[in-house]
């Protein structure tokens, strides 16, 4: 199969679907890699890399689109690159498409195989490919908030961590999946005062039980998410419904409750933003203000530390991708309940629920192991 890896276009994104090994990987098992012209210049990656690893380099990404049976890539399709798809393509990439009706008509017009790293679901109900990204954007999250607390990036003028003396940032947390937690780590850890809301009691109890004595568990409701955000000087979105769109926790009435100038994150907002006020934003223009908040709603986060993120975004790509060019998608959909989970729109038709009850659109679920 031929394999082919395109430069990334999403503005201020940085990392590549495919290092030099997995081109050795690909090599190894009778498959052909495609690699555009510095794809990998971002992640610290040469051209000269990926041609000794026996990858062919080509000079658009029209050529990968044109000649190649799957593309990787990291981000999303974008319009200029919608004309390119074809039917019967797969494309293995973070998808999102809750997020954007335009998007997932497009696609289904185009007749490709979409299969979304963040929906692909192992056997113990984990997002194998989604975590190391909720990783690094949990731990940016708090990096950033640090930044935009600072009085001339507009914030409220405020140390995280404090000092003698001097009370530390209060850090409210929604959510307590692998971003929430993630973010409740390194807040915890630079010394600030850390609320963690889940509605999973049992996760609760997990994260009481291996947070430091600065974190604190609470469960989310309205009540006490309104009572928190009032209280907080940096406010984490770390939401997450598999497909669907994020709900809306925040609402825009709540946002006058706040103090002037805290900083909101919404890590969510790939998949719409749980915060009623958010709204896409880049990492060359990332924030904005509404009813005196900061608003940081960078889509693509992990994408500013693209060597960090492209690495560990390939440990765990990787194997889905071999196994797909070995197999075909048919077969290792048939074969592989992770990878079946993965499939999003195929030839036409939405195949996952959380997108089609989404967008209001027919859902078309494949067969499960062993069915027709």
């Amino acid at each position: 199969m031929k394999i082919g890896v395109p430069k990334e276009i999403k503005k201020d994104e940085y990392r590549v679907a495919l290092i030099p090994v997995g081109v050795e990987e690909l090599r190894k098992h009778g498959h052909q890699a495609l690699v555009e012209r510095d794809a990998g210049a971002g992640s610290g990656i040469s051209d000269e890399e990926y041609a000794s690893a026996g990858a062919r380099l080509v000079d658009s990404s029209a050529e990968i689109f044109a000649q190649c049976d799957m593309v990787m890539k990291v981000k999303e399709p974008l319009p200029q690159e919608y004309p390119l798809l074809r039917p019967g393509q797969v494309v293995f990439t973070y998808f999102h498409f809750a997020a954007s009706r335009e998007l997932t008509e497009a696609v289904m017009k185009s007749g490709i195989v979409a299969i979304a790293y963040e929906t692909i679901r192992d056997e113990q109900g984990r997002h194998p490919l989604l975590t190391p990204m909720s990783e690094v954007a949990g731990r940016m999250s708090i990096q950033e908030g640090a930044k935009y607390l600072e009085r001339p990036m507009q914030g409220r003028g405020i140390l995280l961590g404090g000092v003698p003396g001097v009370a530390p940032a209060e850090v409210v947390v929604i959510g307590g999946g692998v971003v929430g937690t993630h973010a409740a780590k390194v807040a915890a850890g630079l010394g600030a005062q850390v609320t963690i809301l889940d509605i999973n009691l049992d996760r609760l109890r997990y994260l009481d039980d291996i947070m430091p004595k600065n974190v604190v568990t609470l469960m989310s409701n309205a009540h006490n998410i309104r009572e928190k955000i009032a209280q907080a000087d940096l406010l984490i979105g770390a939401v997450l419904i598999e497909g669907a769109r994020t709900p809306v926790l925040v609402a825009r009435d709540m946002l006058k409750t706040m103090k002037p100038r805290a900083v909101i994150i919404d890590v969510a907002i790939d998949q719409g933003g749980c915060i009623g006020t958010s709204r896409p934003t880049t990492h060359s223009d990332p924030v904005y203000i509404v009813d005196d908040v900061v608003h940081y709603c960078v889509t693509n986060m992990p994408g500013a530390v693209g060597r960090t993120s492209t690495y560990a975004l390939t440990n765990v790509t990787l194997p889905y991708g071999l196994e797909l060019a070995a197999k075909g998608w048919r077969k290792a959909v048939r074969e592989n309940p992770a990878i079946r989970c993965g499939v999003n729109i195929a030839e036409g038709r939405v195949t996952n629920r959380a997108v089609a009850d989404t967008f209001g659109l027919p859902c078309h679920e494949l067969p499960k192991a062993g069915g027709d």
